[in-house]
């Protein structure tokens, strides 16, 4: 796979700081049941790295300590980290905000049957990946099948309440795009969705999130690979719009890797730019327990060229556009 880090450190990108500290982003590994063309994280069934149980304790107390509100939970398939309810049941015993980015099939597994009965009985949010809303696209950024298998799962989701308008079961959908091209208007697409999901299939869901691709990872070496790298970045550098440098999710979010690693965003993860620790001369990265005692508040944000794609036009951030 081809390498994009060298080239996006390579471009400027404004300051920007850390606000207080209310998202904490876990991955807990690259361990998924897929291989989809956009995925940011490369995961797959063969990925072997997966976050322990002391680290998830870890998690839990800086919850406790550090008053966080969200609890957002990534991979591969966060679902297959053997602790993932452990993690679920105790963070919502804290009162906090569990998000499930899920990719759905993974609820039609065997061994997995009773997952979605789990994510209803814990009051957990669903953030569903679901790239279009025909077969054709589906399965083509994302595998063969795997259309089927996501509508069969989002009406296990729908049959337990979810995606219904109940403020405990929320389900929304994520949209990327199929190409090397910004997401179209998230208000729109998501009437859109709404319209075929309910006339085909009969499902509902409460919003729709469209996230820009990132060039970087499977994405990035597309894109290189295709020689259609400095095309995709003007466009999103033409596309730029400051006012969204407000609301980008890193400046509320920090990203902790399976090793429990700290980063200030998913993207950066992927990237391998960690937030280093400030007063070691070697560039250390901070590890989530050094949050027990300091949520960063104020500390700069490493950026490089990949954060355009944050910022071009409506905005894009792990809740969907920003403006």
């Amino acid at each position: 796979m081809l390498d994009t880090k060298p080239l996006l450190i390579a471009r400027e990108f404004p300051a920007i700081n850390r606000a207080n500290l209310e998202i904490l982003q876990v991955n807990l590994g690259y361990l998924c049941n897929l291989s989809c063309t956009h995925c940011h994280v490369n995961a797959g069934p063969r990925r072997t790295e997966l976050m322990d149980k002391a680290t998830i304790d870890t998690v839990l107390d800086v919850i406790r300590t550090r008053g966080v509100k969200t609890l957002d939970l990534t991979g591969g398939a966060p679902e297959m980290n053997p602790h993932f309810r452990y993690l679920v049941t105790e963070a919502r015993k804290l009162d906090v905000e569990v998000i499930d980015r899920c990719n759905i099939t993974i609820l039609c597994e065997p061994g997995y049957e009773d997952l979605a009965q789990f994510l209803a009985d814990q009051k957990v949010t669903v953030v569903a990946s679901l790239p279009c809303y025909t077969q054709e696209n589906v399965d083509a950024q994302r595998g063969k099948g795997v259309f089927d298998a996501s509508i069969a799962g989002l009406h296990l989701l729908n049959d337990l309440g979810f995606g219904k308008g109940n403020q405990h079961l929320p389900l929304n959908l994520v949209y990327n795009p199929g190409g090397a091209f910004l997401p179209p208007t998230q208000s729109s697409l998501k009437q859109d969705y709404k319209q075929r999901l309910k006339d085909d299939w009969n499902i509902e869901f409460d919003d729709l999130y469209t996230i820009t691709n990132m060039p970087i990872s499977r994405f990035g070496s597309m894109l290189v690979s295709k020689g259609q790298f400095n095309d995709y970045m003007q466009l999103l550098i033409d596309n730029y719009q400051p006012a969204n440098l407000e609301t980008v999710m890193c400046r509320n979010t920090v990203s902790v890797d399976y090793q429990g690693n700290l980063y200030d965003c998913d993207f950066n993860q992927m990237l391998e730019m960690p937030i280093v620790e400030q007063d070691s001369a070697e560039s250390k990265a901070r590890h989530i327990s050094s949050l027990i005692n300091d949520d960063m508040q104020g500390n700069a944000i490493e950026v490089a060229g990949h954060c355009f794609g944050c910022t071009a036009g409506a905005g894009s951030s792990c809740g969907g556009s920003l403006s």
